[in-house]
């Protein structure tokens, strides 16, 4: 394995927003297997070191492509745009009025008559949504569009944080 391939490269892919997920955890436990610390036990310092970076690293491509959001942004990342940062923002305000919406939805889920019904709707929403963003970015992705590519993945910042304040709530109301 080449320390320096691409993330998709690692797991034999071609590198594409669509990505066969199952396909890639298959690989993934492949590879954990294939350099497992307890193999290399009784090999020199120097390959014993070298699996563990090798796990290392495919723990880190793993980590990144099973996210949309993580994907998309190291995809923007391979064409010289920095995607990951948690500090960007959109300036649509209909968008920004509709994140308003979901998170006041969020927030009376508790009072509900029955918060898993209303917790289950506001997941619905934005499960939907960030899923089509997701489908505009690998559009936009593939047409060369990296400033609108861009725009959509800091859209699909705020449904990943909504959508983990959704769980953090399921689990919360389940117990």
């Amino acid at each position: 394995m080449d320390i320096s391939s691409d993330y998709f490269a690692i797991f034999g892919f071609p590198v594409s927003y669509e990505i066969d997920l199952k396909l890639l955890a298959d690989r993934y436990r492949n590879l954990q297997r294939q350099f497992h610390p307890d193999r290399y036990a009784d090999k020199p310092a120097r390959e014993q070191r070298l699996a563990e970076q090798y796990a290392s690293l495919v723990n880190q491509a793993y980590s990144e492509l099973k996210s949309p959001l993580q994907r998309a942004q190291y995809m923007l990342a391979l064409q010289g745009v920095d995607g990951g940062s948690d500090s960007a923002i959109t300036r649509d305000p209909a968008f920004l009025m509709e994140q308003m919406a979901l998170r006041e939805a969020l927030a009376e889920v508790r009072d509900a008559a029955d918060p898993l019904s209303a917790l289950s709707r506001v997941a619905d929403d934005a499960s939907g949504q960030y899923s089509i963003l997701q489908q505009q970015f690998a559009r936009q992705l593939q047409a060369g569009e990296l400033e609108r590519a861009l725009e959509t993945v800091t859209r699909m910042q705020f449904f990943s944080k909504l959508l983990n304040e959704v769980k953090a709530l399921e689990q919360e109301l389940d117990e």
